[in-house]
């Protein structure tokens, strides 16, 4: 039979892997196309032809979203894989209408179709949206774990903002790995907390050869899932992170609401700083769709070294970028922390935007009054520091998991805010563990 025309959606991540696990050398399908969104500057290159291999030696080229009709008529395409996250159910059925529209067929790939097994066990922690606090979440776990004398290698969704072929499979144990493999800062945000605690950390692009390098050092894996992603490797164990501060979510958004049906553990974050009715709406929809799940309730308190410089001064609050974009969250523990600490007034800092941290305000005009800490490359960077520099505040409170003074210039006065997970009350993500027999 003549193969199918197969384009994929994506946004540089879970598009690479469901081609290498599904369709590469897959003889019933012929990938012509990715599509992306969400990332700046993927459109216009190339998926390599060493890791797309046999059948495409000039590699597959990427587009904009924007060409997908255009895409669907010119390469006769016959079906659509919608393969991003955190979008809204609603979002998603718009594309598939718009696939539909054009004459394809619009598929999503079922998550176990995609799950890579191991040899070794797997704890996945996922989330239900961006910005829940499934990173603090991933740092509790391995800590439990490194307290009971497990070696942890941690795996984290990809994140292959460079040259594709160099970011197969990369491996950080130092932040001088940071510098070598040109981080962005979103994947400094998510590598550094890993290396700081002296955990191994994967990231790249061909997910079964990742995991296969990491087995060689690891009694146990623990998937560091993004965005609201499903895991990419068979896990032995499901931890998924919910926020009553966006109450809803965990049953409206693709494919968060599959993690929440999947979950063997829910845990309720933020539940210090969320309002009573959403925290019991979060726990209706998750008793509705997986009762079986066990729940665990927690908080994550805010630290801020030197907090009482934040009284009273004119503050320019900066945020996790992803959270603020695609998470759509308005706030976030800068805001608390500013708010906690008897901040005068939070500056706004779109008049002082310049390029593409402009444009960043443009595309997600709900930001507001806080500094998304976008960096996804050098340019981008230097934008983000020019806007630091121009704006007019007396001091930046910075609620990044990194350290921004080690790759931009920040010439004021500023204060790192942390924030780690505390349980409350049983069960325990530890006694959770001990139950499951990952730790004795």
């Amino acid at each position: 039979m003549k193969p199918q025309n197969v384009l994929i959606m994506g946004a540089a991540g879970r598009d690479f892997h469901n081609f290498n696990v599904f369709f590469r050398g897959n003889a019933a399908y012929r990938v012509v196309a990715f599509t992306a969104t969400q990332i700046p500057d993927i459109a216009g290159r190339k998926y390599p032809a060493v890791l797309a291999g046999k059948g495409y030696p000039k590699g597959i080229p990427i587009h904009d979203e924007k060409e997908l009709v255009p895409l669907i008529r010119k390469e006769k395409v016959d079906l659509v894989v919608f393969s991003y996250s955190d979008v809204s159910h609603e979002s998603v059925m718009h594309k598939a209408s718009t696939v539909s529209a054009a004459g394809a067929d619009f598929m999503m790939m079922g998550a176990g179709r995609t799950m890579v097994n191991s040899s070794k066990p797997v704890i996945s922690v996922c989330a239900v949206r961006t910005g829940c606090g499934k990173s603090q979440t991933t740092r509790k776990v391995a800590e439990i774990l490194q307290r009971a004398g497990k070696r942890v290698v941690a795996v984290r969704h990809p994140m292959p903002y460079g040259d594709l072929e160099k970011q197969k499979v990369q491996r950080f144990a130092t932040l001088a790995d940071l510098d070598r493999h040109r981080c962005t800062i979103e994947e400094r945000e998510e590598y550094e907390p890993h290396i700081v605690r002296g955990v191994v950390i994967y990231a790249g692009v061909d997910y079964e050869a990742i995991l296969r390098q990491a087995e060689r050092e690891a009694d146990v894996i623990l998937w560091d899932g993004g965005n609201n992603d499903t895991p990419f490797f068979k896990s032995d164990l499901e931890i998924v992170v919910v926020d009553p501060h966006r109450a809803g979510h965990e049953v409206s958004y693709y494919p968060g609401e599959t993690n929440t049906r999947r979950a063997d553990v829910i845990v309720i974050n933020k539940i210090d700083t969320a309002d009573s009715d959403a925290i019991d709406e979060v726990r209706f929809n998750v008793n509705q769709v997986n009762p079986r799940a066990v729940v665990v309730d927690a908080a994550s308190p805010l630290t801020v070294e030197g907090g009482e410089r934040i009284r009273g001064k004119r503050v320019l609050v900066v945020e996790d970028g992803p959270t603020l974009t695609h998470g759509e969250m308005q706030y976030g523990a800068g805001v608390m922390a500013a708010r906690k600490f008897g901040a005068a007034e939070l500056v706004d800092p779109r008049p002082y935007a310049v390029a593409s941290i402009q444009a960043t305000y443009e595309k997600y005009p709900d930001i507001g009054i806080l500094l998304p800490a976008m960096g996804y490359g050098k340019e981008q960077m230097r934008d983000l520091e020019k806007t630091i520099v121009a704006a007019k505040c007396d001091l930046v409170v910075i609620a990044t998991p990194i350290d921004l003074g080690r790759i931009i210039r920040i010439n004021k006065p500023s204060v790192r805010v942390g924030y780690e997970l505390q349980e409350i009350g049983e069960p325990t993500l530890e006694s959770i563990l001990r139950a499951k027999k990952f730790i004795k």
